[in-house]
């Protein structure tokens, strides 16, 4: 889980991301998160859109793919939503702000 603090940390990140993946008319499949995931695990913090066709809206793709991959949802804005997973062996994105316990 994400504090506000990190979750706009990597919004700055994200911001200048482009979109790597799409949702089309498929859906969320299990081959989407695969990929995502791959994705992930080599640059921790991905930028995906939804299209019109889908039948998704963001927030449910959104949900769905981070249920799948362990991923936390930093951001839906639109079309477009944002997931980040910390890669534990070769962590990507320094300067994550600490979460305060």
């Amino acid at each position: 889980m994400l504090t506000s603090k990190q979750r706009a940390y990597l919004r700055s990140i994200a911001a200048e991301y482009d979109t790597i993946f799409q949702i089309g008319k498929g859906g969320v499949t299990e081959t989407i998160c695969k990929e995502v995931d791959d994705a992930l695990r080599k640059r921790e913090l991905v930028k995906l859109r939804v299209l019109d066709n889908s039948g998704w809206t963001s927030r449910e793709a959104a949900d769905a793919i981070a249920e799948q991959t362990g991923a936390d949802v930093v951001q839906v804005i639109g079309s477009k939503f944002v997931l980040f997973k910390r890669n534990p062996k070769e962590p990507v994105i320094e300067n994550i702000p600490k979460a305060n316990k």
